[in-house]
């Protein structure tokens, strides 16, 4: 055999390795109607939510949060805009009893009825909806190491900058700069939240204590929590309560777009 010819099979062998190498490495994307299993759902694979669909299967969920998300009621969460994968999860995390503080046992027989397809489309459906905004408290502070700042300055300060000191990351990170969270992780969306329920949550991460059997959510936030005040859980939940994304229906209108 030729030496140039030896070299040039040698040339394609090495490609050859080097592409198989190579395709080990590298992530593959999935399709978007890949089925998806979220834990702890024990049932059928889901594909991904019907918002048709959804909204139908949600009307026994308007009574607290809403007909599209939006509860009346501060003590309900809002759920309008939420990623519908964490709505799944939620979800599927009240059917099987890992969830089981606040008003889970409200939740659970709800939830109970529920496939794992029907988690999916009831998500679908909040996540098609648009989450109003409530109004975040601008009174100043009086006393204490914030003193002079307005109230909801103390929560704007952490989610988007956190606090170094004390290895407190941005929210932001996770929940976005709007706060409309992350559908990828199932980060929930934060914008417009009752900030009661917000609050609730803070302290429920602080305490440090859970009945989900996978727990690597719930100490992230946890981790994030620990280090936090009162008066910074109160605070990063007015500041929420008022954050939304910015409205471009007026603007998209008045320019004929």
């Amino acid at each position: 055999m030729r030496p140039a010819r030896v070299y040039a099979l040698a040339g394609l062998a090495s490609l050859a390795l080097a592409a198989v190498a190579y395709a080990q490495s590298t992530p593959v994307a999935v399709p978007d109607n890949a089925p998806v299993q979220a834990a702890p759902l024990d049932e059928k694979p889901a594909t991904w939510g019907d918002a048709t669909a959804g909204q139908t299967k949600a009307g026994t969920c308007a009574a607290c949060h809403g007909l599209d998300g939006n509860p009346a009621d501060p003590q309900y969460p809002r759920l309008a805009g939420m990623p519908e994968r964490y709505i799944a999860q939620q979800l599927a995390l009240f059917k099987h009893g890992e969830r089981t503080s606040g008003m889970a046992a409200i939740m659970m027989p709800f939830a109970s009825m529920l496939s794992a397809q029907d988690m999916r489309d009831v998500g679908a459906w909040f996540a098609s909806q648009h989450a109003s905004a409530g109004i975040a408290d601008d009174t100043t502070i009086a006393a204490g190491p914030n003193q002079g700042m307005k109230f909801y300055e103390v929560g704007q300060h952490l989610y988007r900058a956190g606090d170094p000191a004390r290895a407190i990351p941005a929210c932001m990170a996770c929940h976005g700069p709007s706060g409309a969270g992350n559908p990828g992780p199932a980060y929930p969306a934060v914008h417009g939240q009752q900030s009661a329920y917000v609050v609730r949550r803070l302290e429920e991460y602080r305490a440090g204590t859970t009945t989900a059997k996978d727990v690597a959510h719930f100490k992230l936030m946890a981790s994030v929590a620990k280090s936090l005040t009162d008066e910074e859980i109160q605070s990063l939940g007015s500041y929420v309560q008022g954050l939304h994304a910015r409205d471009t229906t007026s603007s998209q209108r008045s320019t004929g777009h």
